[in-house]
């Protein structure tokens, strides 16, 4: 079998596994279960954790102990019978530890999936800047086809999206063994502290006021990354609960119209090279501000019928506000931090981003939910994501009068070439 299509086969089901439930399990959540808002927020904290805690292990462990296609594969296993688990848990405290081991085992296996995807290219003699990105596009497919099965196959609020979800992680898990070996490469210094081994070089960028300030600025925009995947798709369910929207195409698909969001990345993608040459990267970190005031804004005041317009634009304004910020963000650590801990400073800058501000983005979103905009269990989706907008404008605001970067053309060349 040629080695793209395997490694692309590969990409598609390491995001199918997490678009069957990522985005719908707020339904399954609040409609089927019915639990708490404040509960809720505590699961997507578990992405953050899971970020913070496992890649640098795993990494170890990948380049030190064990081939990194079988560690990959072991995870995917561990990870999916977690996720099979799920419908049989009956209260939130229990919920919360089984998907908290689920994502310890998922989380980790984005940066391996890339690891063995950039290993084996470079095993075949393929050139990695030019075959990657069209593999890696696959996977946002692949987390777009899973939300489209979870939809038409009317689970978005049963418990058959975890067996979706688990069945592909597994056979995922199983295909990982048949890939090209990814033997320990063992370039970590024996006698290097423990610190270093995980990075934490990187933190000394902390000592510097510019870089100290760029890590702020990504952890409170990262409080903001997952809110509408948290909420986006219980918001669009809840309108049933108004007569005149009840059998809405919005309602009843409401994982379809979401999934114009990742759609919309994988277009904007194609798109940053001309904005960060022709506006630099602070501009274009500013720019994906701005698109999460629009997000949430245009969610605030969209409805099923007249405002339909409001929640498709929101969705495709979604690719800019993801893809402007990760990508912007990490050509910016590439093109400002010395080549020694490069690779580390890259990790804080997801560790900061995915980690601690989706942990605190997590958390803090559901008890704000709860405490201030549920009223006899109803939601008050209009003033929650007003307040999410004017969060997001907040940190655009002050991210525009406080970070000061000088545009160079020539840096931005040298890492999009």
């Amino acid at each position: 079998m040629n080695i793209k299509f395997r490694l692309t086969l590969m990409s598609f089901l390491q995001f199918f596994v997490w678009g069957a439930w990522l985005i719908t399990v707020g339904n399954y959540w609040f409609a089927t279960k019915q639990w708490s808002g404040a509960e809720f927020g505590a699961i997507f904290s578990t992405l953050g954790i899971s970020s913070i805690l496992m890649p640098a292990i795993t990494g170890i462990i990948a380049d030190r102990f064990l081939n990194a296609e079988r560690l990959y594969g072991i995870l995917h296993i561990i990870g999916g019978l977690c996720i099979a688990y799920l419908p049989q848990v009956d209260n939130p405290t229990h919920f919360y530890w089984v998907i908290f081991a689920a994502m310890m085992c998922y989380m980790p296996t984005i940066s391996l999936s890339n690891s063995v995807a950039y290993n084996i290219l470079k095993n075949n003699d393929f050139d990695v800047v030019k075959v990657f990105p069209p593999i890696r596009v696959w996977g946002t497919i692949g987390f777009i086809v899973a939300m489209w099965i979870t939809n038409l196959t009317d689970n978005k609020a049963s418990a058959n999206m975890f067996y979706i979800s688990a069945f592909a992680a597994v056979i995922l898990g199983i295909y990982s063994f048949t890939l090209p070996k990814c033997p320990p490469q063992k370039l970590i210094d024996e006698n290097a502290s423990l610190a270093k081994k995980l990075g934490f070089d990187a933190f000394k960028l902390f000592g510097t006021y510019k870089m100290a300030l760029f890590f702020v600025f990504s952890m409170f925009l990262g409080g903001a990354l997952q809110l509408t995947n948290m909420y986006g798709d219980t918001y669009l369910s809840e309108f049933s609960n108004i007569p005149q929207y009840k059998d809405s195409f919005v309602v009843k698909y409401s994982t379809i119209i979401m999934s114009i969001s990742q759609i919309s990345e994988t277009l904007f993608i194609l798109a940053i090279p001309f904005f960060l040459k022709r506006f630099g990267i602070k501009q274009v970190m500013l720019i994906s501000m701005l698109a999460w005031v629009l997000r949430f804004g245009l969610f605030s005041f969209g409805d099923p019928a007249g405002g339909l317009w409001m929640i498709i634009l929101s969705c495709i304004v979604y690719g800019m506000a993801f893809d402007f910020f990760n990508i912007s963000g990490s050509l910016f650590i590439e093109t400002t931090t010395d080549s020694k801990i490069r690779s580390s400073a890259q990790g804080l800058f997801m560790m900061m981003s995915n980690g601690f501000g989706a942990f605190f983005g997590g958390i803090i979103s559901g008890i704000v939910i709860d405490r201030f905009f549920t009223h006899d269990g109803a939601r008050d989706w209009h003033h929650i994501w007003l307040a999410f907008a004017g969060y997001a404008l907040i940190i655009a605001i002050a991210f525009a009068v406080l970070f000061k970067h000088k545009h160079n053309p020539k840096d931005v060349e040298s890492v999009t070439h």
